[in-house]
């Protein structure tokens, strides 16, 4: 049983507008093929599955007037309710998705807002074993096999949250910070190590764990170094030459 109050109407009746054309757009867009895409299937080989299992759930967040800082508690929370809400099994709750609406933001905010948000949040999503990802009309983001497909493009800004799956390595592996590189990819061995049914994946895994590190231990060798020169440039008093 199920009862409403006239505030709860009114807001049902001013978000189903977006519900129901963020609903469509999965339906058609992300659910089936593309030409574009560059390989077969859908543009999200999990989405029939998902709406055959009826285990995407959506939510319309009101942020016109929120800071950055109180749209990423929000969605923090929402992390926390996925990884609480049955099946909390990876394997089961594969097909399991929050879509996070964002109806209230013009394209310049949502482009600046949802990266941002997205990109600040990532880290505390994949120690978790998830995946955060952004959607709105002007993402950059590309297809993996096709540079010129956008499939991230949607009608409504939006914040989508599912679980880690072996296919997003790409994803972690592109972070610009190698450090960042280093905690995602530990997090993806952490999560696909044991169960792992792509052996070529995890190969790329510990090859691109490794291609970090080094590149950490370099960065940190030339920073000691540059330092090390600067100490002695201004320690030696000899090394100051005076014409």
């Amino acid at each position: 049983m199920q009862l409403y109050t006239f505030l709860e109407i009114e807001r049902i009746q001013q978000d189903i507008p977006y519900l129901i054309e963020i609903m469509e757009w999965v339906k058609n867009f992300l659910a089936k093929p593309h030409p574009d895409l560059g390989r077969n299937g859908p543009v999200c080989p999990f989405v029939p599955q998902s709406i055959k299992l009826n285990s995407i759930q959506m939510a319309v967040i009101r942020a016109k007037n929120l800071e950055p800082q109180k749209i990423e508690d929000i969605v923090k929370n929402y992390r926390d309710t996925f990884l609480q809400m049955e099946p909390r099994d990876r394997k089961a709750g594969i097909n399991k998705a929050f879509l996070l609406i964002f109806p209230d933001l013009d394209p310049d905010q949502a482009s600046t807002l949802i990266d941002g948000v997205q990109k600040k949040l990532k880290p505390f999503f994949v120690e978790e074993g998830l995946m955060i990802g952004e959607f709105h009309k002007r993402t950059e983001t590309r297809g993996l096999h096709n540079q010129n497909f956008y499939p991230l493009r949607s009608p409504i800004p939006l914040l989508a949250i599912r679980f880690m799956v072996e296919g997003d390595l790409p994803f972690l592996t592109n972070a610009d910070n190698p450090n960042l590189r280093i905690k995602y990819i530990e997090a993806y061995l952490r999560h696909f190590e044991k169960e792992s049914k792509d052996e070529t994946k995890l190969k790329t895994a510990y090859q691109e764990l490794a291609l970090a590190k080094e590149k950490v231990f370099q960065e940190n060798v030339n920073n000691f170094t540059y330092k090390m020169i600067w100490k002695m440039k201004f320690s030696n008093p000899f090394a100051h030459h005076h014409n």
